[in-house]
């Protein structure tokens, strides 16, 4: 199976590269994965406006199965609620005989900082106690600090029961964005990979705008890193 990992898209932003955003749309369709999964801050404060921008934008990739969740951004001034308008659900779910996926919302209205909330602990773990070979968890904060961005202030507030939980479920991996910058961690048995930004100048230092592709294949995964920039692919994981 292949899925494409976007995320931090900010089409509506002052930073968006429309040149980079349409690459994107471009080589997304030429690899044509089965799932399409974008974490969170597709519009730059949440409005009506950016999130049909957002959506015409969503809408140019053709991917049938698509699993989105929201940023930080997208949550601004009553967006979380314009989200599930335009794009359904904000916890979405997918399922086939080789992966169970999960989508959360860790955003708070008008605040950067992440939370996923108790709550939700045990419909994670419903969703996620299955007998797919892959099992991943999609939010848009990471939960692990990533080095090189700087002062860590907006992690999860509950990042610590959510690692317990993920522990307890041993999943495979957990996706997620916010931060600009791709990183990889493994913690116990989960990978837990970063994307970068994909389409904004917001770079962190001389990194570049990109996005992770992931092949699931005979129970492993390879993830490789294309560079929007200039087209050229690194492999980031490969179990």
């Amino acid at each position: 199976m292949r899925i494409v990992h976007v995320s931090d898209l900010h089409v509506t932003s002052p930073y968006y590269v429309k040149e980079w955003g349409d690459i994107v749309i471009e080589k997304v369709n030429d690899i044509s994965p089965e799932l399409l999964i974008i974490t969170g801050d597709l519009t730059h404060d949440g409005h009506l406006h950016e999130m049909d921008i957002a959506k015409r934008y969503v809408d140019r990739i053709d991917v049938d199965e698509k699993i989105i969740v929201p940023g930080n951004h997208d949550a601004r001034n009553l967006g979380y609620e314009i989200f599930e308008e335009v794009f359904g659900t904000r916890y979405p779910f997918y399922e086939d005989g080789e992966v169970a996926i999960f989508g959360v919302d860790s955003t708070v209205p008008d605040i950067d900082d992440g939370h996923v909330g108790r709550e939700y602990y045990e419909i994670i773990r419903e969703r996620l106690s299955s007998d797919a070979k892959w099992r991943m968890l999609v939010l848009h904060h990471h939960l692990i600090p990533i080095p090189g961005t700087g002062r860590e202030r907006q992690i999860p507030v509950d990042s610590g029961d959510v690692l317990k939980l993920i522990k307890e479920l041993d999943l495979d991996i957990v996706l997620s964005g916010h931060k600009h910058l791709p990183w990889v961690w493994k913690l116990e048995n989960t990978y837990f990979v970063t994307a970068g930004t994909s389409t904004s100048r917001r770079l962190k230092g001389r990194s570049h705008p990109s996005f992770n592709v992931l092949e699931i294949t005979e129970g492993r995964v390879r993830i490789d890193e294309i560079n929007v920039a200039n087209g050229q692919s690194k492999m980031v994981l490969q179990t």
